[in-house]
């Protein structure tokens, strides 16, 4: 059985309504709005676009609960907070009638923002991967000043052993495949465990992929949705951008250290990071949807996620990466 067949539990979370969201958001503000309430998609929150009297847009975000505590949420803010005060492109929080940026309603934090607009790339020219590495190489140095106070560590023998334990735990996968699946996780975290000693571990955002880069026609490129802000290796916040496998993707990898260079420096020994961080991701992906399941019942990104088949997949795919990762051969920057 497919087991996001099951029916999703409810909550007040998931019941939000119209007159709720705008009057909360009225008295949070301290301002009125009109009766524009749009749902926009989000799969993890509840998020909403709203307007104000002048016609000013602003977004409301629900945050899921139980997925962040109020001190990671503030981590966040934080941030957003000091990235925009060194007027590094990001869209932070408003201050609400409290002088906070954190909201809570019946257990829920929400948060407030401008609304900001702009289109995604998912191909960049040489001039834009310059600036991509000038955009990520100044949040790095703002990031780097301090580490947050509750946010995850990325690493192999922390986040990645904590998710492969919560996603057994739930006794997810299929018995005839949990076997597999132990042994073949547990020997990945050991191989690659060892990659990440000694390796410089800054504030960062996390989840830096193209759809979270959004351009801004006569400005530059935003980067936003920092929800997965973690502590991991510089790396981490750039190899999702790249077209291909690292060791196909030479030309932007040195364009982007050059262009994040001008703020920071890069050590370009961890670019043997990509692949043990690729692996990572997989694990991360599932147990991102095991958490989905766990409280709705349901995960709407990946509609096979439970199945046989799935699980089968997931084997597969990380027993190929664990075959990449050991055939690949230090760092792969030309400029190394």
């Amino acid at each position: 059985m497919n087991i996001s067949e099951q029916p999703p539990r409810q909550s007040t979370f998931h019941s939000l309504d119209p007159n709720t969201v705008i009057t909360l958001v009225e008295k949070s503000l301290g301002t009125y709005l009109t009766n524009l309430c749009r749902p926009l998609a989000s799969y993890i929150n509840r998020v909403y676009e709203l307007e104000d009297e002048d016609r000013n847009g602003i977004i409301v975000k629900f945050y899921r609960p139980g997925r962040w505590s109020a001190a990671a949420l503030q981590d966040e803010h934080d941030f957003l907070l000091e990235l925009a005060g060194e007027e590094v492109p990001v869209i932070a929080p408003l201050k609400l009638k409290d002088g906070t940026t954190l909201g809570s309603y019946e257990n829920i934090h929400f948060a407030v923002f401008p609304k900001c607009g702009g289109r995604s790339y998912d191909e960049y020219t040489d001039d834009q991967w310059l600036e991509l590495g000038r955009l990520i190489g100044r949040t790095h140095a703002v990031g780097a000043l301090h580490l947050p106070r509750e946010r995850i560590t990325m690493a192999p023998d922390k986040s990645t052993r904590h998710q492969v334990d919560y996603i057994l735990q739930e006794r997810l996968i299929p018995t005839d495949l949990v076997g597999q699946y132990k042994q073949l996780t547990s020997l990945l975290i050991e191989e690659i465990a060892p990659l990440f000693t000694g390796t410089d571990m800054i504030r960062l955002h996390g989840d830096c992929h193209f759809a979270n880069l959004i351009y801004r026609p006569g400005e530059s490129f935003y980067i936003i949705d920092f929800d997965d802000m973690a502590v991991a290796p510089p790396v981490q916040d750039f190899w999702m951008l790249l077209p291909d496998y690292a060791d196909r993707s030479l030309v932007e990898i040195d364009l982007f250290l050059e262009g994040y260079e001008t703020f920071r420096h890069f050590d370009r020994s961890t670019l043997r990071l990509i692949e043990p961080l690729r692996a990572m991701r997989f694990i991360h992906y599932s147990a991102w949807c095991a958490h989905q399941f766990a409280e709705d019942g349901a995960s709407p990104v990946e509609p096979e996620f439970g199945s046989h088949h799935y699980w089968q997949r997931e084997i597969k795919d990380l027993a190929d990466q664990l075959e990449r990762i050991r055939s690949s051969n230090g760092p792969v920057s030309g400029n190394a």
